[in-house]
């Protein structure tokens, strides 16, 4: 089983990419925040942690006992305090961590798949270099990007360049991952791009 990080910046088209990539072939996806999402649900292992330095504030319902945390809230929290930033990233990141490899463990064991891909916008600032065997950036052109983070999400033109601006650059991107995507134009176009890439590594498997 190859193990496989994908990144790219925001509005590259990531999802996309994974969903074909999940239908077509022999493939599981780790999607990072969602497993941060969870960690941090009333029980889990971040849950407490952030409570501890956040306060109950954050919280969808600061009344009731194991309320939820309320992501709108806790990023403001974070907007209104940066430094908060880095100790919240100390809790969630490193438990995102041991559970993505506890699921490689996993899946490496049952052999079910060929392909385990794992996503993240962080994965490169996370270390995931240093447990997949290849880094995926998925990159589409600023204003092609631009377009569909307006279409898709209707955030506005300011919200989209800071966004943009805290990512890391293109040139950082190209320079850590193996293998780019060009996302820019048509899904079909990318799709070729993907069946090329993996058909060379099916044929290695033979």
């Amino acid at each position: 089983m190859w193990i496989i990080g994908i990144t790219g910046g925001v509005g590259s088209g990531k999802t996309e990419i994974l969903s074909y990539i999940q239908n077509k072939y022999r493939a599981s996806v780790i999607f990072a925040d969602k497993v941060a999402h969870l960690l941090q649900q009333p029980g889990q292992i971040c849950y407490r942690p952030l409570l501890t330095l956040l306060g109950r504030d954050i919280l969808s319902d600061e009344k009731q006992e194991d309320s939820p945390i309320d992501r709108g809230k806790m990023a403001a929290e974070i907007f209104r305090n940066p430094d908060l930033l880095k100790q919240v990233n100390a809790i969630v990141h490193p438990a995102v961590r041991n559970y993505v490899d506890r699921e490689i463990q996993e899946a490496s064991e049952k052999g079910e798949r060929d392909f385990l891909f794992i996503e993240a916008a962080l994965l490169i600032e996370a270390g995931y270099g240093a447990v997949v065997d290849e880094l995926w950036y998925i990159y589409a052109d600023e204003k092609v990007r631009m377009n569909r983070l307006g279409e898709s999400r209707k955030y506005p033109e300011e919200k989209i360049r800071q966004i943009m601006k805290e990512q890391l650059p293109e040139w950082k991107f190209r320079q850590e991952c193996q293998f780019v995507v060009d996302n820019s134009g048509s899904l079909e176009d990318s799709f070729s791009q993907i069946d090329k890439k993996m058909g060379e590594y099916l044929c290695r498997k033979q």
